[in-house]
């Protein structure tokens, strides 16, 4: 991982989820000897059960189907 000239670095969607780093957390930087943690400030908010449904099967399809295949078998055709 590289930081951007602007001092920007990508967190990996796999940590954000993990660690609930929402789109609009506020997060402070603090130094911890030779390292630097990134933590949330005040409590996250909690997953609505939608989001948490979506998290849980995200990544779990195995059939190679295409939207319209997946489509014609819901609509019997």
């Amino acid at each position: 991982m590289r930081i951007t000239s602007k001092g920007q670095v990508t967190i990996p969607r796999e940590i954000r989820e993990e660690f609930g780093l929402l789109p609009e957390t506020e997060v402070e930087f603090v130094i911890d000897g030779n390292a630097v943690k990134i933590v949330p400030v005040g409590k996250p908010k909690k997953a609505s059960r939608g989001r948490l449904i979506a998290n849980h099967l995200r990544g779990r399809g195995s059939v190679k189907m295409t939207t319209d295949e997946i489509m014609a078998l819901t609509r019997g055709e």
